[in-house]
């Protein structure tokens, strides 16, 4: 672990140190187009085939809406079926999720996303039955989802043992969805807005900046998140505008951040993270108790009983405390090398990481996941 900490801080010291340029982006991988956002669908649906994992039907944990949707399903197919007399073991009710790009045509495949909403004990091997996906706000249905489900884990149980590898219940449908109409969105008027995935206001003026260089004048900044373009006179389509501009490269700026994950001890620390002039003082005290097992014998023919019991010792060892300084500006290189001479787990630099964002002294953002 500490390997890949180390190899995380170094990569990053070796971004560039003049600036905070992270370097060159397009602006197509910088901005969407305002208006133009994707779509969440969602679906209720049928997942079918299943070796007796589906939803149970009865009990206190059943899903009797997965028997009334087989019901009604069988009753469109001009069949009539008690629901008292279904049993759903072979079947479970699912939700399917996707998300639609604003500029998907009819025809597009979509991959969905379908989860158990019932008490399933595992999707794989199942077949989802055609689903409508709409968008929850306006119940316009825009795709439609059917295929064989692929989860990528296993389920295996015997005598009331089992092994459970990955998530059974959520699995996916590769290109399951089809596009049927086509979303509300339209490129017209004079004006286009382009909406910046990272609102900054430095990246937003600099973006401005590249298209007034290919238009003068014809970009402003309204604010960090949205640089509005009017349309050139005699550009009549709006996407023969996008098309040119969206080659530009970015001299990108970037926050200083550290992101650290305490759950598995990892640390991506930015190349243009500062350190101000700080002492680092580290040492260590282990404490260690051991029982140690004993037996007394009573003397012979004593009639006394045989005793055991246990002795614990406990033993105190401190470390020396070892101490770095950092100079006045260190970058991360700085910090990675006085780190590493100090020989710290990943936990004791989460820990020093911690303590410097309070001294005052870490210039950045100090995010902890």
């Amino acid at each position: 672990m500490r390997h890949w900490i180390w190899i995380g801080l170094l990569f990053a010291a070796f971004l560039p140190a003049q600036g905070q340029d992270a370097g060159q982006a397009r602006l197509k991988d910088l901005v969407t187009i305002e208006g133009a956002a994707p779509l969440q669908l969602i679906g209720y649906g049928l997942v079918v085939g299943l070796d007796r994992t589906g939803d149970r039907a009865r009990g206190q944990r059943g899903a009797p809406y997965t028997v009334q949707s087989i019901a009604n399903m069988l009753r469109r197919f001009g069949i009539t079926v008690d629901p008292n007399l279904l049993r759903a073991r072979n079947a479970a009710a699912v939700m399917v999720t996707a998300t639609l790009d604003p500029f998907a045509a009819p025809g597009t495949r979509l991959d969905v996303t379908v989860s158990a909403l019932g008490d399933a004990r595992s999707l794989s091997g199942g077949v989802l039955l055609q689903t409508p996906l709409q968008d929850p706000t306006t119940g316009q249905v825009y795709a439609i989802a059917q295929g064989p489900i692929s989860t990528g884990a296993v389920l295996a149980s015997s005598f009331g043992s089992s092994v459970q590898i990955n998530h059974t219940n959520t699995g996916r449908v590769p290109g399951g969805g089809v596009v049927i109409a086509t979303p509300p969105v339209t490129l017209s008027g004079p004006q286009l807005g382009l909406v910046l995935k990272r609102p900054d206001f430095t990246n937003a003026t600099r973006i401005a900046e590249a298209i007034n260089g290919r238009f003068p004048n014809a970009a402003e900044v309204v604010h960090a998140g949205l640089v509005r373009i009017n349309v050139p006179d005699g550009m009549d389509n709006p996407a023969q505008l996008l098309a040119e501009l969206e080659p530009l490269t970015i001299a990108v700026d970037i926050p200083a951040r550290v992101v650290i994950n305490e759950r598995t001890g990892t640390i991506v620390a930015g190349g243009n993270v500062r350190i101000s002039e700080v002492m680092i003082t580290y040492g260590s005290l282990v404490i260690s108790t051991q029982a140690e097992p004993f037996v007394a014998q009573p003397p012979p023919l004593s009639q006394g009983e045989t005793v055991t019991g246990a002795r614990a010792t406990i033993d105190v060892q401190e470390e020396v405390a070892r101490s770095v300084v950092l100079g006045p500006n260190a970058n991360v290189a700085q910090l990675a090398a006085a780190l590493n001479e100090l020989g710290l787990t990943a936990r004791d630099i989460i820990a020093i990481f911690q303590a410097i964002e309070r001294a005052g002294a870490l210039q950045g953002e100090l995010i902890i996941l």
